[in-house]
C-alpha cells in the first residue's frame, strides 16, 4: 500500500531553504530552550520535596520563588515558541506588560484580600 501523505513532485519534495549552518544553530536553540526548561522544572520539584511548610516566612519566601519561577518559564516558553522573542522590543513589550500588570494585581488581590 503506497503512503498518500507523502508528495513526490519535485517542487515540493524537499523544500528547504536552510544550510547546514542554520541547522544546527536552529537544533543548538532547540537543545538551549530543553536545558533551560528542564533545569527551572528541576529546582522547583526540588524546592517542593525539600522545604516543608514549618515557618510562615519561609514558607512566604518558598510561594513567592515558585511564583517567580513560573512566570519566567511562562514569559520564555512565549517568547520563544511563539516566536515573540525574535520581534521588535516595544512589540514584546505591547504583548508582555498587560499580562505581566495583570499577574501583579492578582497577586496584589490575592495577598490583601
Amino acid at each position: 500500500m503506497e503512503r498518500d501523505d507523502l508528495i513526490v513532485n519535485d517542487s515540493y519534495s524537499v523544500s528547504s531553504n536552510h544550510s547546514e549552518e542554520a541547522g544546527k544553530g536552529i537544533r543548538k536553540k532547540i537543545y538551549k530552550v530543553t536545558a533551560l526548561l528542564t533545569i527551572i522544572t528541576i529546582v522547583e520539584i526540588f524546592m517542593g520535596v525539600v522545604f516543608k511548610r514549618n515557618g510562615t516566612f519561609m514558607w512566604e519566601s518558598i510561594k513567592l520563588a515558585f511564583v517567580i519561577l513560573t512566570l519566567v518559564k511562562a514569559a520564555y516558553i512565549v517568547l520563544v515558541f511563539m516566536h515573540l522573542g525574535d520581534e521588535r522590543k516595544n512589540l514584546k513589550y505591547v504583548v508582555l506588560l498587560p499580562y505581566a500588570l495583570f499577574i501583579l494585581y492578582l497577586i496584589f488581590i490575592a495577598t490583601t484580600e
